[in-house]
């Protein structure tokens, strides 16, 4: 692991993180599990917290969409795509207007950004 890696993976552990699952009965440090009522947790959380909230996983994405809780997407690719997978935008598409980040956002290994 490079020096780089090593403080992104130490930055990233510091986070809180909250975890939407109805499996999980537990979740590791840092992490809160929310398992009950997700749009109030997350309408909470957008009222408490400044800054961003990174959602992943196009099924968590769906509901926060119809529930009108996203406020800006922005989506990272990568050049390659292999296997599959469920798309990201699986239901009905919200109303999208994508431009590509500035070319800063684009990193060494060529994934790029569009907002």
């Amino acid at each position: 692991m490079s020096p780089a890696e090593r403080d992104f993976a130490e930055a990233w552990r510091r986070q809180p993180k909250w975890v939407v699952s109805c499996s999980l009965a537990s979740v590791g440090p840092n992490a809160t599990l929310v398992s009950d009522d997700i749009k109030a947790t997350v309408r909470g959380l957008k009222a408490q917290h400044d800054g961003e909230i990174d959602v992943a996983g196009p099924e968590l994405a769906q509901s926060l969409t119809e529930w009108g809780l996203i406020d800006e997407y922005r989506l990272y690719f990568h050049p390659v795509v292999l296997g599959g997978s469920k798309p990201f935008f699986a239901g009905p598409r919200p109303p999208l207007r994508l431009s590509q980040a500035t070319a800063s956002a684009r990193t060494r290994s060529g994934c790029g950004s569009l907002r």
